[in-house]
């Protein structure tokens, strides 16, 4: 797999019926290793080994209904209240990070109403924090840790 812009790990990758799949820690099973895979769990590992975000609050693949059709969140963190607190929306490396992808997670957003938003497809990684009061954000220069939350 392409080598990304994230701290490696040891990721576990076995073959199943023919077909790389990789371990989730989150979900705790293996799943097809896609490049879009690649990145989620490099990103987890990054929030979580990097940024001290708990483990027993971010979920990957979380769905919501969204206008009448089901849609899934590639990550969300969740506070200790177990309301939603942070979207992070992965591509696969050669996808570029374009208007419709922010318009992708916004979407998303209308149904959760975090206060970050994450878009990374391994090699550019984007946060911006949401002001509901003054219905704004502002792009953030790094990825925040779990205590700046």
């Amino acid at each position: 797999m392409l080598s990304l812009n994230l701290p490696s790990y040891e990721a576990k990758i076995v073959q199943r019926n023919g077909k790389n799949v990789i371990f989730d820690t989150l979900r705790k099973r293996y799943v097809a290793l896609t490049p879009e895979e690649w990145v989620r769990q490099h990103f987890v590992h990054f929030l979580t080994d990097y940024k001290g975000y708990p483990k027993g609050l971010l979920a990957n693949e979380i769905q919501l209904n969204l206008n009448g059709t089901k849609k899934r969140c590639d990550t969300v963190l969740y506070d200790k209240n177990l309301s939603a607190k942070l979207i992070v929306e992965y591509k696969a490396p050669h996808v570029e990070i374009t208007q419709a992808v922010f318009d992708q997670i916004t979407r998303y957003n209308m149904v959760l109403k975090v206060k970050y938003l994450i878009v990374s497809n391994g090699l550019s990684h984007y946060c911006c924090q949401i002001d509901y009061n003054t219905q704004s954000y502002v792009f953030l220069p790094e990825i925040p840790s779990y205590s700046q939350l």
